[in-house]
């Protein structure tokens, strides 16, 4: 009973719910000539599930899936996977990038991995597909029915860790954060600030990084991260706004649309 009341609830949130994205649907061609393995991709997804996560972590990012290249031999159909992401219902699954079809997307890069850190990145979350989201924990999952909780801001990103146990190992940015993890690459560590003992600096202070429990982290970590750059395939192929033709604006006055030489 319970397993099937949690494969029911799994259903109901990953439904489209009443709000609508903000951003603008990234095309998904720039996408896949921009993406570089190790990169996070990050969702602004329109489900019930996201908007609590949305609420609740105080962004637009609701989902984080890592893009791994391409992985043939998971293929079914024309599309091949190349990113892998954790499901609430599937779980650990390898998809392809038109999954993220008409959808507004984000591209987070670490910065300084070399190519076997890189890798060993990318195959700790292969190695975890199929690994499942446990729905017979119904209190996990009750969590997200409340799109908007009224808890005290300082308790919201704790109530994503709710249960902290198999369930919530299956979610998006856990995964991916126990993958950079892995390698010792920072997201959001905490930092404690350390008093040096030296007699000749008395204000010389050394930085100690402490690894943030995997649970506590959120798809907007990727993005206020100070070691993920963001990348923005608009940009990167090389935007000239002075190339953009512009329509009627309001009233129907044709704007100023003279191109420079």
């Amino acid at each position: 009973m319970r397993a099937w009341l949690g494969r029911a609830l799994a259903r109901y949130l990953g439904t489209p719910g009443r709000a609508a994205a903000i951003g603008v649907p990234s095309d998904i061609g720039s996408l896949a000539r921009t993406l570089k393995p190790g990169d996070v991709i990050l969702v602004e997804g329109t489900s019930r599930v996201s908007t609590a996560i949305k609420y609740l972590t105080q962004s637009t990012w609701s989902h984080a899936a890592l893009y791994v290249g391409g992985m043939p031999e998971h293929a079914v159909g024309g599309d091949v996977p190349c990113v892998v992401e954790a499901d609430i219902s599937e779980g650990v699954r390898a998809v392809a990038l038109s999954a993220f079809e008409q959808m507004h997307c984000r591209i987070c890069r670490p910065v300084g991995l070399d190519e076997n850190e890189v890798g060993a990145v990318c195959q700790y979350a292969i190695d975890r597909l199929g690994q499942a989201y446990d729905l017979k924990n119904v209190t996990d999952l009750a969590r997200y029915l409340f799109p908007t909780p009224p808890v005290p801001l300082r308790w919201r990103r704790k109530m994503l860790a709710l249960g902290s146990g198999d369930p919530t190992r299956a979610i998006c940015s856990t995964l991916i954060a126990q993958a950079f993890q892995s390698v010792q690459y920072p997201i959001l560590p905490s930092i404690e600030t350390l008093s040096l003992n030296d007699p000749g600096c008395h204000d010389c202070v050394e930085q100690v990084l402490h690894v943030r429990h995997h649970s506590l982290f959120a798809p907007r970590d990727f993005d206020v991260s100070p070691y993920f750059e963001i990348i923005k395939p608009t940009l990167s192929s090389g935007f000239d706004h002075r190339a953009l033709r512009w329509g009627l604006a309001p009233g129907g006055a044709v704007l100023n649309m003279a191109r420079h030489p």
